[in-house]
């Protein structure tokens, strides 16, 4: 993030926290913790956050689990993907051959 998106991101937390401090000295001591973290993460932790707590964020709020997301993130998609090659392979799919069935029955010694 830049000192711009952070000061954009704490007047927004202002908006709903009106004891927040969004001064210029927290924005720039807060951007050591923040410049490696992305804004649209960043805005939607805060969003998240607003919806659910009444207490001012911390920079552990506003990072939230970026870990955590990005795991979330490629697993919801390798399950896309599984699915996609699921439904391909159902409209692929044919009967198996007249008479395998009991045939392997046969085989197997198994009466019906």
């Amino acid at each position: 993030m830049e000192v711009v998106e952070i000061a954009q991101l704490y007047r927004e937390i202002k908006k709903h926290y009106p004891f927040f401090d969004a001064s210029v000295e927290k924005v720039k001591a807060d951007y050591k913790y923040l410049k490696d973290f992305p804004a649209e993460a960043a805005q939607e932790n805060i969003d998240r956050y607003i919806l659910t707590e009444t207490t001012e964020p911390k920079i552990a709020n506003i990072r939230g689990r970026l870990g955590e997301q990005l795991e979330r993130e490629r697993m919801r998609q390798q399950t896309a993907e599984l699915f996609a090659v699921m439904d391909q392979s159902r409209t692929a799919a044919v009967p198996p051959p007249v008479g395998l069935k009991e045939r392997l029955y046969a085989r197997l010694g198994i009466r019906r």
